[in-house]
């Protein structure tokens, strides 16, 4: 981890190289991209509480890309720096000190996508 990241790049970044990777294994993507479309729409669940949850997850799992990626969107579905707060003490909870380390990631991507806007 470093001190200087900046989650907006690392979005793009992650992005650019699953579209890489599309190429690549074309099939596979296509199907990862079939599942994650069916698994963050609207249904019961709101597109941003699936969003605050895969955040959750991607704390938990220690991903920092994937991390990058949610903030992004949860962001982008409506998702308050509180709301994603909470969800970073979710997190915690289920993952413990490393997930102190990761969700402070989370929330300085908060504040690099919200000075971005």
């Amino acid at each position: 981890m470093s001190g200087s990241t900046s989650y907006p790049e690392l979005q793009k970044e992650v992005l650019r190289r699953m579209s890489e990777l599309g190429r690549a294994i074309p099939g596979t993507m296509q199907g990862f991209q079939a599942l994650h479309d069916a698994a963050v729409r609207s249904g019961a669940l709101s597109e941003k509480t699936k969003e605050l949850i895969a955040l959750g997850i991607a704390i938990a799992v220690r991903c920092e890309g994937c991390i990058a990626c949610h903030v992004h969107d949860a962001l982008e579905h409506g998702a308050t720096r509180e709301e994603i707060a909470e969800t970073v003490a979710v997190a915690v909870m289920m993952g413990g000190g490393p997930s102190v380390v990761y969700g402070s990631m989370a929330m300085a991507a908060v504040d690099q996508f919200q000075a971005g806007k």
